[in-house]
């Protein structure tokens, strides 16, 4: 998310042009102005007489030490630590380590489409969605692309299905690369500030998720001559892996679609 810039520093203020100017010759140790204070005579020869304690108290350490004995210095060889017995901890499964999960086929971590319905065809390619389609689900494409890039896009698989004549369902999982930074969890918490937005929106937060929520946007998207289209989602991440769980219907959504969906679909994570 894009944070405002705070306000700039403003600029110092600089003295009066009416402003005294002192006499250099009158008062060598005051201050001129707002600079550094300038060093008279008697500084100086403090400074100086400094210098020379410091030298003589030097020479008189060196002196003291050479009348003594050289002390012995401890021995550079350390006790050996004996190494714990036993085996060593067991790693973890595969369905413990969420990393083995996402590291083969994405596809298979998405819910399967219901029995009956119809492959939704309006997005992807066998499963995937490629880094230039996905960047067109936003609606600044070309700003969105560059984003994806800077932020270590990977890989997206969805599955989409229609049901009836209206009612459509669009799932995604975007992997990105994580490098330096948690993007999932980035892309999940921009999901939710834009989705907060909207006017007339309920959200709830999805059970098995630190921070998931789920959406129901109860004003519908009304277009001249085409027929009212409701809307719910829902965001979580887990990992290096965003989901993202669309609806659409052209008569108001339920709360329990959305969160079975959100719910199920965490939990192939």
């Amino acid at each position: 998310m894009v944070v405002p810039e705070g306000p700039e520093t403003p600029e110092r203020p600089s003295a009066p042009d009416d402003a005294p100017v002192a006499d250099p010759g009158t008062a060598p140790d005051a201050p001129s102005g707002p600079g550094p204070r300038r060093r008279g005579r008697t500084t100086l020869l403090i400074a100086t007489a400094a210098v020379l304690g410091l030298v003589a108290g030097t020479c008189a350490g060196y002196l003291v030490q050479a009348d003594r004995e050289p002390t012995k210095l401890p021995s550079l060889s350390q006790p050996v630590v004996a190494r714990a017995k036993g085996p060593g901890p067991e790693p973890l499964s595969a369905a413990q380590d969420h990393r083995v999960k996402t590291a083969g086929d994405l596809r298979e971590l998405l819910i399967a489409r219901p029995k009956g319905a119809k492959a939704g065809g309006w997005a992807g390619n066998d499963g995937w969605m490629s880094l230039t389609e996905y960047a067109h689900s936003y609606k600044k494409p070309a700003g969105a692309f560059t984003q994806l890039i800077g932020d270590q896009f990977r890989r997206a698989a969805v599955v989409t299905w229609r049901q009836g004549g209206t009612y459509s369902v669009e799932i995604r999982l975007v992997q990105y690369h994580q490098e330096e930074d948690l993007k999932a969890s980035e892309a999940a918490e921009s999901a939710d500030y834009w989705a907060e937005k909207e006017s007339g929106t309920k959200s709830w937060s999805v059970p098995g998720t630190e921070d998931g929520m789920a959406y129901v946007h109860t004003r519908p998207d009304t277009k001249p001559g085409y027929l009212p289209i409701y809307s719910a989602e829902a965001h979580a991440w887990r990992g290096d892996v965003a989901m993202e769980v669309w609806i659409y219907d052209s008569k108001p959504i339920p709360k329990d679609k959305i969160m079975d969906l959100a719910k199920r679909q965490v939990g192939r994570l």
